[in-house]
């Protein structure tokens, strides 16, 4: 608990508070407080059912919870789906990858007991969760390789956060010190490169720059208000953003609020920390040493140049910034640099030029007691200070939030389903009372995400059929299922797909970490970047058949592939990823040159490992959607095939269809 503003989950007992706005620091009406989100987490236990019915179903404390709302709705959950189904289904959850013919025969064949539960703990124990769950969080705080806006510029040493983050999901490293590092891992010790790189989530969002006269106050503005911005939808859960021009419309957030939160902020500057050798400096500095001298002459010319001139000043400079090197080696961090602190004032609008009454630092009033001081922004470890507010244990937001991206990844929607907005204008949650347990149980586990992961994925909520034998009286009941009656049937995402075709074709390298890859694309879309002599291919060809996590993320060039298939564009925290269906989805699988790549490798493996085109069909359907094909399958496969048994040509085509069909594209 913080010592610096004490009473954070002060909601009740407020009748006698100042009814006079004190305009520094503001006063909130008892039922501002009254949101649920902003309540303290009930100290609740799991439901008592029983009957035998309940016994025999309930696995774990999850199932008493869903159970009982099924039961108030008059519903029924659906049977146990069957084991090819389950081991699919948790592979792709926990690494985004198919599980192999092999270790489904396994699975399928174990009549342990134990096996469902010895299959969870070897997919949790291994390396590829990091890499599935650390897409999650990439997602959520919207990590990019570049910088956005018109220029774009290239962030080459960015994926060292990005294996910053996979390590930690694979230690599982507790929740609340994964967030102090990120936000103020550079004050815990400047020496440390993993907090180092671990504060350079501060980076994160896009960053505007151009070759003129840049007014550096606007953008400055701007970079506060990424930091900012970011903190209340990742952590929080809250749209903090909305109260950047003026009282937030729909939640007790003042303007004032935004930005005395903007105020933990004031003095975090970029540092990065060149780790390139002492030659490389050198040779570095050479080249940009005169094009830098010849840009501040040219900007110190704009002042008194007319609007003509001005014109051609900035082709000028934008001709010079073409020639710039890509920046030295370096992990990208922040510091405070106290000399440099920004004043931070209400800003009308939010307009730079539109200044208020100054303010100091302090997190968001609702959750603080009316009239609770602000600090001054001269303070030395302001982050730290945000960090030990924002993972205090009795924080009402910060483990709901997290605890719900947890759920929402497993069955496709979270128990509250806007995970970036737990204001009211979000939605209730379906299950408060299992949302305050997980959040509690999360908490005194010390903010560890596997055990979480258990709870979840060992109850029979979780292990349900996606089909229900009462449908269609369910559906009219719950059509959202909101109540968990069935399972979810989910398609893949973009990554999925795409690591999936490697894997089955056998061409996936397992290789983790390191620089991201770029791939050959179409070079009309490099001729449209601000800097295409930047797009430099990955010259080892085998690099190229990595998992897509390791593939450059670049914001003004999403590879189609990825595009296609509803991948975000990361400007923006991406709450939960999209699923539509329309027509150039089918086209790139059918005609993309990445799909008919790894159809002709998928053919050659089907070629080279099976001798029949029966074997062959029987094998493609184990590989691509876990199981055996269904007669009717296996017989169209196989009248397609025998017209010419040999023919690459054939099989490949045969291949094409296998990566179009829904027993691969969906996870049931």
């Amino acid at each position: 608990m913080s010592t610096r503003w004490p009473g954070l989950c002060l909601i009740a007992g407020l009748a006698g508070a100042a009814s006079v706005d004190v305009a520094p620091l503001g006063t909130y009406r008892p039922a501002e407080r009254r949101h649920w989100a902003f309540q303290p987490r009930k100290a609740v236990l799991p439901p008592a059912l029983n009957d035998a019915a309940a016994k025999a179903w309930v696995r774990t404390p999850v199932d008493n919870f869903v159970l009982e709302s099924l039961r108030k709705a008059g519903l029924q959950p659906a049977p146990q789906a069957d084991r090819v189904t389950l081991i699919r289904r948790l592979t792709y959850d926990l690494h985004g990858l198919p599980p192999t013919p092999e270790a489904v025969a396994a699975f399928v064949a174990d009549r342990s007991p134990k096996a469902y539960e010895n299959l969870v703990e070897r997919l949790l124990g291994s390396s590829q969760y990091g890499e599935q769950w650390a897409r999650h969080w990439l997602d959520v705080v919207r990590f990019a390789e570049s910088d956005g806006y018109e220029y774009d510029t290239h962030r080459p040493d960015a994926y060292r956060y990005r294996d910053y983050v996979i390590h930690s999901f694979n230690s599982d490293k507790p929740y609340d010190r994964f967030l102090v590092e990120q936000i103020s891992g550079d004050e815990i010790d400047a020496t440390n490169e993993v907090y180092a790189v671990a504060s350079g989530f501060n980076r994160l969002g896009p960053l505007r720059k151009n070759a003129g006269n840049q007014e550096v106050a606007s953008s400055r503005t701007e970079v506060l208000t990424e930091m900012t911005n970011v903190v209340g939808a990742a952590f929080l859960g809250v749209t903090l953003g909305c109260a950047r021009c003026h009282d937030h419309k729909f939640d007790p957030i003042r303007q004032s609020d935004y930005y005395r939160m903007q105020g933990f902020f004031a003095q975090t500057q970029a540092h990065d920390i060149v780790t390139a050798s002492e030659e490389e400096r050198k040779e570095w500095k050479a080249k940009v040493q005169p094009i830098e001298t010849e840009m501040m002459t040219l900007r110190r010319s704009m002042r008194r140049a007319s609007e003509e001139e001005k014109g051609k000043i900035v082709e000028k400079l934008e001709a010079l910034d073409e020639k710039m090197p890509l920046p030295l080696t370096a992990m990208y961090a922040v510091k405070n640099e106290p000399k440099e602190m920004t004043a931070i004032h209400l800003l009308g609008r939010g307009d730079y030029r539109n200044k208020g009454a100054a303010v100091g630092m302090r997190p968001l009033g609702v959750l603080l007691p009316d009239g609770q001081p602000e600090m001054p922004l001269e303070t030395g470890t302001p982050r730290s200070k945000l960090a030990e507010w924002i993972t205090t244990p009795d924080h009402p937001l910060t483990a709901r939030v997290m605890v719900n991206r947890i759920w929402q990844y497993h069955f496709g929607a979270g128990i509250v389903s806007t995970p970036n907005d737990f204001g009211r204008m979000g939605t209730r949650p379906s299950h408060p009372e299992l949302l305050d347990w997980l959040a509690n149980r999360y908490v005194e586990g010390g903010w560890k995400m596997k055990p979480l992961h258990r709870d979840i994925l060992l109850s029979s909520a979780y292990r349900q059929a996606s089909k229900s034998p009462v449908e269609k009286a369910a559906m009219a009941k719950d059509p959202a299922n909101r109540l968990l009656w069935k399972f979810n049937r989910r398609r893949l995402a973009a990554e999925e797909i795409r690591d999936s075709m490697l894997a089955i074709s056998g061409r996936l390298n397992p290789k983790m970490g390191g620089r991201s890859v770029m791939t050959v694309i179409d070079p009309e879309l490099i001729k449209d970047l601000k800097r295409p002599q930047y797009w430099s291919p990955t010259r080892d060809k085998s690099e190229h058949d990595r998992r897509a996590i390791y593939m450059i993320y670049k914001r003004n060039l999403i590879l189609p592939f990825m595009q296609v298939f509803d991948s975000p564009d990361t400007l923006l925290s991406c709450a939960g990823r999209d699923q539509s269906t329309h027509a150039p989805q089918a086209l790139e699988l059918l005609n993309g040159k990445l799909s008919n790549d790894l159809a002709d490798a998928f053919a050659q493996r089907l070629l080279h490992e099976k001798k029949t085109s029966r074997e062959r069909v029987d094998w493609a359907w184990r590989l691509a959607a876990g199981r055996a094909p269904l007669p009717a399958e296996s017989a169209a496969a196989l009248r397609y095939l025998n017209e010419a048994p040999e023919n690459p040509e054939i099989v490949r085509e045969f291949a094409v269809m296998l990566f179009n069909m829904n027993p691969f594209l969906y996870v049931n």
